[in-house]
């Protein structure tokens, strides 16, 4: 069930987690489905470069459009949503593993007027501080784009032009890492400050990212890999038509 005040939380702090939103069973179905695509793809790719599969996997189709993960994107939104983009970011366990993910604010990347999207994080491992959990800052949303410096640091999973916050700009000291169980998912606003740290213990931690906007907001260019968005009305309606919408791909 939904919490009547997650709209509220959200507005506050820029995320909210914990969030229920698939069974036991359900969830090993999809880490099934990963593991098998990961296997295929090899470990690097599966790192962070396993982009869009919403278009040609119905399994993560499945996922982004799941009615409870829904139910939480628009308590926290609002009813219209456009699906923009999913993605894996997983983090393997290794001796003297270095892996991370630098301090950074999602809407520096995605080409977007109000630089304004939704991410709902899903657990499809344990996530918690000693596999990497994502950190973040709360209330930071509410903040400007910050500037964000290039890294040449090889290890930090944000690889299209490698750019991250120097914590010089903010207090670090409250950062709050958000745990979760396989199944429960987080959702974070684009202007949030997250980043995550190396995966310190001997299990994997892998998470589906699902994005989404609000029809309200204007594409700006193009992304960072270079390319346009079409995305794809899920709920609600479109009354703005800033964008050439897609198609559901099943």
């Amino acid at each position: 069930m939904i919490e009547a005040d997650i709209g509220q939380r959200y507005a506050n702090d820029g995320y909210v987690t914990g969030i229920d939103v698939f069974s036991a069973d359900e969830i090993g179905a999809y880490r099934a489905a990963f593991d098998q695509v990961a296997e295929e793809a090899g470990r690097e790719k599966s790192q962070n470069a396993l982009l869009q599969m919403h278009l040609t996997h119905r399994f993560v189709w499945d996922m982004s459009v799941a009615p409870a993960v829904l139910d939480a994107v628009e308590a926290a939104v609002g009813p219209d949503i456009l699906f923009l983009a999913t993605g894996f970011i997983c983090k393997f366990p290794e001796e003297n593993a270095e892996s991370f993910v630098g301090w950074h604010q999602d809407g520096r990347y995605w080409g977007l007027k109000p630089p304004v999207a939704h991410s709902a994080w899903i657990a499809i491992d344990d996530s918690d501080v000693a596999s990497g959990a994502m950190q973040v800052i709360p209330g930071s949303h509410t903040g400007d784009l910050l500037h964000h410096e290039p890294t040449d640091n090889a290890n930090n999973l944000l690889r299209i032009h490698r750019q991250e916050v120097s914590t010089e700009l903010f207090d670090e000291r409250a950062a709050t890492p958000l745990e979760l169980k396989a199944g429960q998912m987080s959702i974070h606003h684009s202007m949030l400050l997250h980043a995550s740290q190396p995966n310190r213990s001997e299990r994997r931690r892998c998470g589906f990212i699902a994005r989404y906007i609000t029809p309200d907001i204007a594409p700006e260019g193009t992304n960072s890999r270079g390319e346009t968005w079409n995305p794809i009305l899920l709920r609600g309606s479109d009354r703005y038509g800033h964008f050439e919408l897609g198609d559901a791909p099943f």
